[in-house]
């Protein structure tokens, strides 16, 4: 058996998959990332999900791609608290830009961009060299992802109507989302903690609706857009893969609701540099990476067809569970 965690930020998708692939329970909870729970809450959480998946002993593989794990030493220190829960009987920790790329590709390299609530970047080279960025926001130069997204159209919001900054449709959309009249109104529910900030994090897919026919809101999509070429620019450089035919995989809650412009703008923007860069949104959750890093860590042997099981069967289970009532999970003995 194998325990695979996707841990986010906003969300954490825990599933117990064989060794063949199939796939025996996949649950859904809330944030993990220890950057925001702290070390022992995050812990919790996942060990509620994998009570709530019916998982039974010790897997033999533990697999947990997660958020906030920014620096070596944090995973370091992740694998060994988690190892003394006694989830596997081997157990890896990586950052959850891993699993996207492995989402994305079998080829076992390329560079993967995750956009969900923050935003990072991971290139793996053919030789197992790595390029990794920490992403912990503006103390490293970061800006993208759903939460800045979300706070950009807020200001834009309220500077349109003071008169600050340029007219925006998102002077009416932004508030209307939260149930008021006026970005002032909305701007008071926040400050007085009617409204929780975070929640800007929801904001994205209306700003990438908007994008089509307002100004300041293709804007913001613009900004984000460079500072996903920027990232993997770098990746790529460091990596020195700029001239070679190298997938460049987006993915993350972000750009699984935007449309086709985001991506065109990255593709874009990266064949200036890389002009055989293979430019693809992953269109396959990070839990499917997460599983199919696990299956690659089974020493013994696996079926021909246990990724590509994997894989589909995952798929299947992330979209029926987002199409089922809050709360509900799958499990094999539900059918």
């Amino acid at each position: 058996m194998i325990l695979a965690v996707d841990g986010g930020n906003s969300k954490t998708d825990l599933a117990l998959v064989d060794a063949d692939g199939s796939v025996q329970a996949l649950v859904r909870g809330g944030l993990s990332s220890p950057h925001h729970l702290g070390l022992e809450q995050a812990l919790d959480v996942l060990e509620g999900l994998r009570e709530e998946a019916g998982a039974n002993g010790s897997a033999t593989v533990g697999l947990l791609a997660m958020a906030g794990v920014d620096f070596p030493s944090e995973e370091q220190e992740f694998l060994r608290a988690a190892s003394g829960r006694g989830w596997a009987q081997s157990l890896s920790v990586v950052n959850d830009t891993f699993a996207v790329l492995r989402a994305g590709t079998e080829r076992g390299w390329g560079v993967a961009i995750t956009c969900g609530a923050g935003i990072n970047c991971v290139g793996v080279a053919p030789d197992g060299r790595h390029a990794r960025f920490p992403a912990l926001g503006s103390i490293t130069g970061d800006w993208g992802g759903g939460y800045d997204v979300g706070l950009t159209a807020v200001s834009a919001a309220a500077r349109s109507e003071d008169g600050r900054g340029p007219r925006t449709t998102l002077e009416r959309s932004v508030p209307a989302f939260f149930g008021v009249a006026t970005p002032l109104e909305l701007a008071e529910a926040i400050h007085r903690g009617r409204i929780e900030q975070r929640r800007v994090i929801e904001l994205a897919p209306l700003v990438l609706a908007e994008a089509a026919d307002d100004a300041v809101a293709a804007e913001i999509v613009e900004k984000l857009a460079e500072e996903i070429v920027t990232m993997a620019r770098v990746a790529l450089t460091r990596l020195g893969l700029e001239l070679e035919p190298v997938e460049v995989l987006v993915g993350g809650g972000l750009f699984r609701t935007s449309d086709h412009r985001l991506l065109s703008a990255v593709e874009s923007g990266l064949r200036e540099l890389a002009p055989d860069v293979i430019v693809r949104s992953t269109g396959v959750p990070s839990i499917v990476g997460a599983a199919l890093l696990g299956l690659d860590a089974l020493a013994a042997p696996v079926q021909a067809d246990a990724h590509a099981r994997a894989r589909e069967e995952l798929s299947r289970a992330v979209n029926e569970l987002e199409s089922a009532p809050a709360g509900a999970g799958m499990r094999r003995d539900d059918g």
